[in-house]
């Protein structure tokens, strides 16, 4: 590991001021992702800056009746919460399904959000890949990429995006609080990914320096009916194979409302929009619910190697929604 400096300001003023006159400076949550890229010579900062002493740690009431999570908030804590297991059981679902409770102690809220992908080629510096050197190439379009995605990959980037917490918070229409040089601005997390177009090694919209405060979950009634179901190689600690964050409203048998995101099937936490449009006004049944997925899935273009990851999202996706109903 290269030498690298190492600040810990307790104000959000001075560790904008250090991003923003310190080139290759990076900011420090647990470091669960962030130091074992930089073990790996993935990412070599010049300083890091431990932001877990600024007052981004609590969990509040916010303003229309939903939650406002610190951005230090641990992920174990966020899981813990009352209010979050009562009104959003699918994000303490999606969080305790990622990674092991040693890591979940350390890992923060912002952190998650902002993990890198798990694609073996961007880990491995001395395989090309365009999202960590731009120009090199995409060996994983003809190499390993049984893991990789299906929905919303370009020419240049089949990666996809490791979180678990963050499939949850698409669901549940969560906007991120951002702290930039310019002043503070709120991001729908609808807006905060990029899709990798020819441009991979952009992965959010966040200008340079920008710090994550607070991710914001509006108030959604049908959020208290929602679960969290992952697919994964081996039953204990793993990424994603595939998985479905589902909140589900029914009433006689129709179904109300819905939200559903995807996960491990593309760059970004995928908002299954298709799926949700039929599902709106219609039968909550098995049938219903699989012409859904179906509905969603005819836009994937996997590749030779990940094609079951169709049948494995679909049967997730009906599996899902159908406990929903029953829990209903």
């Amino acid at each position: 590991m290269r030498e690298f400096g190492y600040e810990r300001p307790t104000q959000p003023t001075d560790a904008l001021a250090i991003l923003g006159r310190t080139s290759g400076a990076r900011y420090l949550g647990g470091g669960t992702n962030l130091v074992d890229l930089m073990k790996l010579g993935v990412e070599t900062p010049s300083v890091l800056v431990d932001v877990t002493a600024l007052p981004y740690d609590v969990i509040e009431e916010a303003p229309g009746g939903g939650l406002r999570v610190g951005s230090c908030v641990r992920n174990s804590d966020l899981a813990a919460n009352l209010a979050v297991r009562r009104r959003y059981p699918v994000l303490a679902h999606a969080v305790l399904a990622g990674a092991s409770g040693q890591l979940r102690n350390m890992a923060t809220v912002g952190g998650n959000l902002l993990q890198r992908t798990r694609c073996s080629y961007f880990q491995d510096v001395t395989k090309p890949c365009n999202k960590r050197v731009p120009g090199s190439g995409c060996p994983a379009r003809e190499g390993e990429h049984h893991n990789l995605a299906m929905f919303g990959a370009s020419q240049h980037c089949i990666a996809t995006h490791p979180s678990d917490m963050a499939v949850a918070l698409a669901a549940l229409d969560a906007v991120v609080h951002v702290s930039e040089p310019a002043g503070p601005r709120e991001v729908p997390l609808a807006d905060f990914y990029r899709l990798p177009g020819d441009e991979p090694q952009r992965e959010t919209t966040l200008d340079p320096g920008a710090l994550i405060t607070a991710v914001e979950l509006p108030a959604l009634p049908l959020a208290a009916n929602s679960r969290y179901r992952k697919a994964r190689e081996r039953a204990s600690y793993a990424f994603a194979i595939g998985s479905v964050a589902a909140a589900l409203d029914v009433a006689d048998g129709v179904v109300r409302d819905v939200r559903l995101a995807l996960g491990a099937v593309a760059p970004v936490p995928w908002r299954a929009h298709l799926a949700e449009q039929a599902l709106r006004g219609g039968p909550a049944t098995e049938h219903a619910f699989r012409e859904a997925a179906d509905a969603e899935l005819a836009g994937a273009q996997p590749l030779r190697d990940n094609r079951y990851k169709v049948p494995l999202v679909r049967n997730l996706i009906v599996r899902t929604l159908s406990d929903l109903v029953d829990a209903s």
